[in-house]
């Protein structure tokens, strides 16, 4: 009986911590418009793509359509310009995972939103690549752009411009924090003329550690001071 009696006060008043053990559970909620997107805890994420998007694409086209107006002042307004937009290339110590599809159909879209650009379709682009067996990097060897364009051309997708995204990365370590500079770069070049244009935009993002405090076991048969 003596131990019986000592084993049921002992479970009595064991700590709370003990008895209640690690639950979890998961939710999910809706993010409005207006509200911030979440922020990556290990990697990048919408917070940092959406606006190296939104800069990039920006600066890139308005810079093309000063120049395209400026060309054509006195001969009336020019025809849209055909962009072919040929892959998203990541470079950066990240996996991309979804995102870079994503952020290949954010691009598209918002060249589609520009007046004086209008995009190839990806179905497109992809079949032209499968059907010459060419890499998006091999495009610019002479032959292989004429293999390209002629498959692009015999289904009625005549280009004037390639584009190409490239993501980069480069991570500053201080102790078990660090910064992360994200770098994504579109080039422009028009391939009947060869000029080439450039645009980048950045985003720098902070990695913190934090060590998780030490179990506190209350017992509520202690007095607490």
């Amino acid at each position: 009986m003596q131990r019986r009696d000592f084993l049921r006060l002992g479970l009595a008043t064991a700590p709370i911590s003990i008895a209640l053990g690690c639950r979890s559970h998961q939710f999910g909620h809706v993010i409005n418009d207006n509200q911030a997107d979440m922020v990556g805890s290990h990697t990048a994420g919408a917070e940092t793509f959406k606006p190296l998007i939104n800069k990039s694409v920006a600066k890139l086209l308005g810079r093309q359509e000063t120049q395209l107006h400026s060309v054509a002042f006195n001969a009336g307004p020019p025809a849209p310009k055909r962009i072919c937009f040929v892959c998203v290339e990541n470079r950066s110590i990240e996996e991309l995972g979804d995102f870079k599809d994503q952020i290949y159909e954010q691009i598209d879209s918002q060249i589609l939103q520009a007046q004086m650009f209008d995009p190839i379709s990806r179905r497109f682009v992809d079949s032209a690549l499968y059907e010459t067996r060419l890499r998006p990097d091999a495009l610019f060897v002479p032959e292989n752009m004429r293999l390209f364009m002629a498959a692009l051309e015999q289904q009625g997708q005549p280009f004037d411009y390639l584009l190409y995204a490239t993501l980069t990365s480069g991570t500053t370590e201080n102790n078990q924090d660090y910064q992360r500079d994200y770098l994504l770069t579109l080039e422009m070049v028009n391939v009947h003329t060869g000029q080439y244009d450039k645009e980048s935009a950045k985003v720098r993002k902070g990695y913190h550690h934090s060590r998780a405090g030490k179990w506190m076991n209350y017992n509520p048969f202690t007095r607490q001071s």
